[in-house]
């Protein structure tokens, strides 16, 4: 079975390369605005699917195409609504996600599409994650230093933030990292028949 990895993430390379099988990075140009109204693990199912749709080659008998998107939930006072976080345009919307994210809990949601010739399948993997309230100091330097602007909600689990900020995870920290690779590997067995 050959894997088409329909990203450019390089910790979702590093993520599947993990997991001893075969892939080739394929371009997928989509467009990854999504319809108002939806929430939390709705916002990347919708936009992983739309990836997988946007890829115009045909596929082989043996391929599977695998694409996924990853966002930040902050949930709303009484659970309801909340803010999505995707990737920061600059480093001060990256310095305000993160207070955003400090002293409190938010959902990490990771939407991954596998399609083949025959149809595709969706899933949604969540993970919560807990940061301690970090400093303005702590915040300026993780941004400076770490340049967070291509991770949702400005950070990345496996970096200095993540060592000094995170005091519980309750999921995949695979999924916080942009791939629920336990999940992906279900999928990939299943595929295989």
């Amino acid at each position: 079975m050959k894997i088409l990895l329909g990203s450019q993430s390089p910790r979702r390379r590093e993520l599947l390369a993990g997991l001893d099988v075969d892939f080739r990075v394929v371009a997928i140009d989509a467009d990854e605005h999504y319809p108002e109204g939806l929430q939390g693990g709705e916002i990347p199912y919708f936009i992983s699917r739309a990836k997988a749709e946007a890829y115009g080659e045909p596929l082989a008998e043996d391929e599977v195409l695998l694409t996924a998107d990853t966002i930040v939930w902050v949930p709303g006072e009484g659970g309801r609504g909340g803010v999505m976080l995707g990737k920061p345009k600059d480093e001060e919307e990256a310095r305000r996600m993160l207070r955003m994210l400090s002293g409190r809990m938010h959902a990490v949601y990771t939407g991954v599409t596998l399609r083949t010739r025959e149809g595709m399948q969706t899933i949604t993997d969540k993970t919560e994650v807990w940061f301690r309230a970090l400093t303005e100091e702590e915040i300026a330097y993780y941004v400076a230093k770490y340049q967070p602007l291509d991770k949702a909600g400005a950070y990345g689990v496996q970096e200095w933030i993540g060592y000094v900020g995170v005091t519980k995870i309750v999921g995949s920290y695979f999924n916080v990292m942009g791939l629920p690779v336990e999940r992906v590997w279900e999928e990939i067995r299943r595929e295989k028949g």
